[in-house]
């Protein structure tokens, strides 16, 4: 990853979807939707299984949300 690209803010996903094709049942396709756009990514079982783990490990250390 391109490190300035790691100093703007992140856009913010207002959608999430998970599947996979018909034709390509070896592959899922995760669609994540931000305001610029639907970004498409092909992983196979082992990296959906890692991203699985890595966001679950992640989301276990969140603080509480901040309430105004």
């Amino acid at each position: 990853m391109n490190k300035s690209n790691m100093r703007k803010a992140p856009e913010l996903l207002t959608g999430f979807a998970t599947g996979w094709p018909e034709q390509q049942p070896d592959i899922m396709v995760i669609s994540m939707t931000t305001e610029k756009g639907v970004y498409d990514f092909a992983v196979n079982k082992e990296q959906a299984l890692l991203i699985a783990r890595t966001i679950q490990q992640t989301a276990e250390n969140l603080g509480k949300p901040r309430t105004a």
